[in-house]
C-alpha cells in the first residue's frame, strides 16, 4: 500500500502443494463419508481468486436425522468411557492437528481468504491448544466445581461461522467430547473444508464412529439440526439475528443453549497510553482477519487531548499494511469472505459517509479478482451513526472521542452488544476502575484479541449468553 517505504517486499508465497483438496466431499456420518440423500451439492470458492475449490454435499433434514441417530448410538459407549480414555483421543487429535498444521493453515486461507500468517500463527496453534486443554479436563470433571460425578447431556448440535472455521470447531467440539457428549456439527456454507478435513483427523485418531459427525449445508441444514428433537444441547456462534431465531426454536424445549453472537467492541485509549503500542493494538483489534471478528475493536474511543496525535500515527501505520494474496507470508489484509459480506460492508461504509462522517483509507491497489475492501477509518462519528451502532464485520473503524473516564464508559456501554472491550492506559488503578464498569464479556488491558483456551469467552446483552473456553466452558456440556 505504501509508496514511501524504503524497500519493497519480495513475494513470499506459501505452497498450495501441501494441501490435496478433493473435487467433491460428502457428509461425515457415523465415521464414513456419504452422499446427501437428495444428492444436492454446492460449490465452495476461494474468496481471493473466486476459483472453485470443491463441491460439497448439501445436507437435508433426513441427513441431519441420520447424523443425530449416529451420535445418539455412539453416546452410550462414549459417555461410559473413563475420562482418562476420552482424554487419550483428544490428545491424539491435538497432536495430529499439530502435525498437519501447515496443511490445515493453507486450506483455511484458501477457503476463508484470511492471510496465511494468521492461520499459521494464530488459528492453528489455538486449535491444537484447545484440544490439549480440554483433554486435560476429561478425567478431572469431579473437581471442576460442578459437583461430584457431573453427567454429559447427550447429543450436541453445533453450528459454527465462517470467520474462524477450524478454531470455532475446536471451541465447540473439544469441551463436548471431554465431558462425554457426542456431536453433530454444521460448518458455515462458505467455509466447509477444514471441518471435512477434521473429519479425516477423527478417523486418523481412531475416534469411535458416530462420536463426531459433520453435516455440511446452508441455513436450512442448521435450522434442521437446531430443531431436531434428538439434540440435547445447541451451541451457536454467528449473527445476532440468527441467534434470536435459534432461541425462539429452542424455547419451550429442554435443550440447553449457548449463543455467541455479534459485537461492537469499544477500544478505549486514554491520554497516558503508550501511543505506538496502542496503535498496534488498534490495528490488531479491527484489521485482524479483515475485521471479520465478533469481538473486533470496531469503535475507537480516544481521549480528546491525544486524538490528533493518535490518528496521525494510526494513518501512518495503515499506510504500511500490505493487502493482497492471502497465501503470501507478507500479507496483512486478505480477502473478504464472500460477495455477500463485501456488499454488506460496502453498504454500511457508504452509510457512514452519507450520514456525515469523514472517511479515510490508505491508497492501495485492489486485486482484479476476489472480494476486497481497503482498511478504512471514519472520524467525526457520533453515537447516532449506523457505523457506530451496527456490526459491520469488516475492516472499518469508527473513531469517537471522550474527555473523562465516565464519558468513555458511558459511550462504550451505549450499545446493544457487550462482547469485548479494550483499555489502554499506564495506570493500573484506572484500568481496573474502568473495566469494572464496562458491560462486556471479555476486557483486554493494553492488548487486544488475545485468546487463551484457559480463559472464558462470551457476551452480555445481544452478544449472547454462556461461556466458551476455560473451566467455565465445561458447564454448557454438563447436566448441572
Amino acid at each position: 500500500m505504501a509508496n514511501h517505504m524504503a524497500f519493497e517486499y519480495a513475494p513470499a508465497p506459501e505452497s498450495r502443494a501441501v494441501v490435496d483438496i478433493a473435487p467433491s466431499y460428502g457428509l461425515f456420518i457415523d465415521g464414513e463419508f456419504a452422499e446427501a440423500t437428495g444428492g444436492k451439492v454446492f460449490k465452495t470458492i476461494s474468496p481471493s481468486t473466486e476459483e472453485v475449490l470443491s463441491e460439497v454435499a448439501q445436507g437435508s433434514a433426513e441427513d441431519v436425522d441420520r447424523a443425530v441417530k449416529a451420535a445418539r448410538k455412539a453416546f452410550e459407549k462414549w459417555s461410559a468411557l473413563p475420562g482418562a480414555e476420552r482424554a487419550k483421543y483428544l490428545f491424539r487429535i491435538a497432536r495430529i492437528i499439530q502435525e498437519r498444521s501447515r496443511e490445515l493453515a493453507v486450506l483455511e486461507t484458501l477457503d476463508n481468504g484470511k492471510p496465511i500468517k494468521e492461520t499459521r500463527d494464530a488459528d492453528l496453534p489455538l486449535v491444537a491448544a484447545h484440544f490439549f486443554y480440554y483433554a486435560g479436563w476429561a478425567d478431572k470433571l469431579d473437581h471442576a466445581g460442578y459437583g461430584a460425578n457431573p453427567r454429559p447431556l447427550g447429543v450436541a448440535g453445533q453450528v459454527i461461522p465462517w470467520n474462524f472455521p477450524l478454531l470455532m470447531l475446536a471451541w465447540k467440539i473439544a469441551p463436548a467430547l471431554a465431558t462425554g457428549n457426542t456431536v453433530v456439527l454444521k460448518p458455515a456454507e462458505t467455509t466447509p473444508l477444514s471441518a471435512l478435513f477434521f473429519a479425516d483427523i477423527c478417523r486418523q485418531a481412531g475416534l469411535p464412529k458416530g462420536v463426531v459427525n459433520i453435516v455440511t449445508g446452508d441455513g436450512t441444514t442448521g435450522a434442521a439440526l437446531v430443531a431436531h428433537e434428538g439434540v440435547n444441547k445447541v451451541a451457536f456462534t454467528g449473527s445476532t439475528a440468527v441467534g434470536k431465531a435459534i432461541a425462539r426454536t429452542v424455547a419451550g424445549t429442554d435443550k440447553k443453549l449457548t449463543l455467541e453472537l455479534g459485537g461492537k467492541g469499544a477500544n478505549i485509549v486514554f491520554d497516558d497510553a503508550p501511543i505506538d503500542q496502542a496503535v498496534e493494538g488498534i490495528v490488531n483489534g479491527i484489521f485482524f482477519n479483515q475485521g471479520q471478528v465478533c469481538c473486533a475493536g470496531s469503535r475507537l474511543l480516544v481521549q480528546e487531548s491525544i486524538q490528533d496525535e493518535l490518528l496521525d500515527a494510526l494513518k501512518r501505520r495503515l499506510s504500511t499494511l500490505r493487502l493482497g494474496d492471502p497465501l503470501d507470508k507478507n500479507t496483512d489484509i486478505g480477502a473478504i469472505n464472500s460477495a455477500e459480506q463485501l456488499a454488506r460492508i460496502t453498504e454500511l461504509a457508504d452509510s457512514g459517509e452519507a450520514e456525515g462522517a469523514e472517511r479515510w483509507a490508505p491508497a492501495c491497489e485492489l486485486p482484479e479478482n476476489g472480494f476486497w475492501f481497503r482498511p478504512t477509518l471514519f472520524t467525526g462519528v457520533t453515537q447516532a451513526h449506523r457505523i457506530a451502532r451496527e456490526e459491520i464485520f469488516g475492516p472499518v473503524l469508527s473513531v469517537l472521542s471522550f474527555r473523562t473516564p465516565g464519558e468513555a464508559v458511558a459511550k462504550a456501554n451505549n450499545s446493544q452488544y457487550g462482547l469485548s472491550a479494550g483499555i489502554w492506559t499506564e495506570k493500573g488503578s484506572r484500568m481496573l476502575a474502568v473495566a469494572s464498569k464496562l458491560r462486556a464479556g471479555v476486557i483486554w488491558a493494553n492488548t487486544f484479541n488475545k485468546f487463551d483456551p484457559t480463559s472464558p469467552f462470551g457476551g452480555f446483552k445481544e452478544s449472547g449468553f454462556g461461556r466458551e473456553g476455560g473451566r467455565h466452558g465445561l458447564e454448557a456440556y454438563l447436566d448441572v
